[in-house]
């Protein structure tokens, strides 16, 4: 079986739904985490796809987190061999850094945190369903690389995903959390409540239980079509 790499910014278990899916076809994902050191290799015909996950850092810091080179050589190298490749919150915000395209925070200083709705663009009609509520943690953004489909926005983050060719793609955010991975969220010391376009936590669990199973069905499907082909020829 080829390998399936995750790259992963963080500690928490893994209970999200990419690792549950690649779980659920029999696959053990190959998990590296450069910010404490691990190397990626190189992208060789052993790579089915790979997985770069949300996490802390600021992308455009490589300055101060030389790791962030790793990351960018691996996400070069998998676009350059057609490797399939998901980037998930800073994972899609390298991705975009990556390709050219600015990323960072707002002037206003807004944030989205909660359960936040999505408006496709009419390329990426074919990817989302006309209604989508997800889950956002983030307060930068990126701009869309030239050459790539812009594929959805929100009221408050006009870029939240983007596909560039058939293989690499690219979501501001977080399909993947589960209610059990999003409570960690809201009881994190960094939880940004009180910060301009942050829901109330109130707000928050009301709209995790209405659209939480919405969310997941979508995602489920979306990781199918992506991860599909990879698989089968695994």
């Amino acid at each position: 079986m080829k390998r399936i790499v995750f790259i992963r910014h963080n500690d928490e278990p893994g209970d999200d739904r990419v690792t549950r899916f690649f779980e659920d076809k029999g696959v053990d994902p190959d998990i590296r985490m450069p910010f404490r050191g691990d190397k990626l290799g190189d992208v060789d015909g052993s790579v089915a796809a790979s997985v770069v996950f949300g996490g802390p850092f600021n992308v455009f810091e490589e300055y101060r987190f030389p790791f962030l080179h790793e990351e960018n050589r691996w996400i070069e190298l998998c676009l350059k061999h057609g490797v399939p490749i998901l980037g998930i919150c800073q994972g899609a915000q390298s991705m975009a850094r990556v390709l050219g395209a600015k990323v960072g925070p707002k002037a206003s200083g807004v944030h989205e945190f909660g359960y936040y709705g999505l408006k496709a663009t009419p390329e990426g009609r074919g990817i989302f369903p006309e209604r989508l509520i997800v889950c956002q943690s983030h307060s930068h953004g990126f701009e869309v690389p030239v050459g790539a489909k812009r594929l959805a926005g929100s009221e408050l983050f006009e870029n939240q995903a983007f596909s560039y060719g058939p293989q690499a793609l690219a979501l501001q955010f977080h399909a993947e959390v589960t209610p059990d991975g999003f409570r960690r969220w809201q009881q994190a010391s960094w939880a940004p409540y009180g910060k301009p376009g942050a829901q109330t936590r109130e707000e928050q669990d009301a709209r995790m239980e209405k659209y939480d199973v919405d969310q997941a069905t979508w995602f489920q499907s979306l990781l199918q079509q992506f991860f599909g082909a990879a698989l089968a020829n695994g």
